[in-house]
């Protein structure tokens, strides 16, 4: 079936699995799958022997999956990321959908889960297809208000081309960033995790792959979330604060909280 969503909001069934009432079992069984990791056990098995004794679905799984982390990978991780600082003359090369699905969930009120590296993560699946939502054009803005800010001297994007749509989803970043005179370039290529993994410059994803190879990363989808938006649903499954989520979805804009803005469409 294909997907006609407008947004990227919750999953009918989060509010129940990610109720108050079940963060000590997800807590416990990020606990148990980040021990399990960092003894060396496979993260199928490992996942599945936690998700057996905690009775947790298989969305549920999957959050502890994205939550978790090894000791060793996240020390790794933290210890090459850099700080916003830093990017100023820098070139930051973009894991795209990465970085946009996540802002897209964010602001449409979907659970965003907080790593034990730190990263941001959703829990959406693109599905070899890129569907523009109604939170496209406000993410686009809020990432690129923020990378601007920083001034970085170049932000090139890098699209899945495989993934249906992402010419599209190409031609709409680059006339964004033309009309608010941003230096941004956009590649469609066959596999962005190989291309990020091996680049010399500062990357911004949350993909753990990609973390655990590339040479520095910055951590933009939690930057921009953050800080434009601030009624997000945040799942801290490694001991950190939960946000419960709002009554309204939290509401995209071209400007900073409060009372912001909506973004115009291009």
């Amino acid at each position: 079936m294909p997907d006609r969503r407008s947004q990227r909001g919750p999953h009918p069934s989060d509010p129940r699995l990610f109720a108050p009432d079940q963060l000590p079992a997800l807590r416990a069984a990020v606990a148990d799958f980040n021990w399990l990791l960092s003894r060396g056990y496979a993260e199928k098995s490992a996942l599945e022997l936690v998700g057996n004794r905690y009775h947790l679905t298989a969305r549920q799984r999957t959050a502890v999956m994205r939550c978790a982390c090894a000791q060793a990978d996240g020390e790794r991780r933290r210890a090459k990321q850099v700080a916003v600082a830093q990017l100023a003359g820098q070139v930051i090369e973009l894991d795209g959908l990465n970085v946009l699905v996540t802002v897209e969930a964010a602001l449409a009120g979907a659970v965003i889960l907080h790593g034990g590296d730190g990263a941001y993560r959703d829990l959406c699946s693109v599905h070899g297809t890129y569907r523009r939502v109604q939170q496209t054009v406000a993410a686009m803005m809020h990432i690129g208000e923020i990378l601007a800010e920083h001034r970085p001297t170049l932000c090139r994007w890098r699209l899945d081309r495989p993934v249906s749509n992402s010419g599209r989803l190409k031609t709409t970043l680059l006339e964004t960033a033309d009309r608010r005179g941003w230096n941004w370039e956009a590649d469609l290529v066959a596999d962005p995790d190989y291309e990020l993994a091996r680049s010399p410059h500062i990357v911004a994803s949350s993909d753990r792959v990609v973390l655990d190879r590339c040479g520095r990363w910055f951590n933009l989808a939690r930057e921009v979330v953050d800080r434009r938006a601030p009624g997000a649903w945040i799942v801290a499954l490694t001991g950190g604060p939960i946000t419960p989520p709002t009554t309204q979805p939290a509401t995209a804009s071209s400007s900073p909280p409060p009372a912001p803005p909506s973004s115009p469409e291009p």
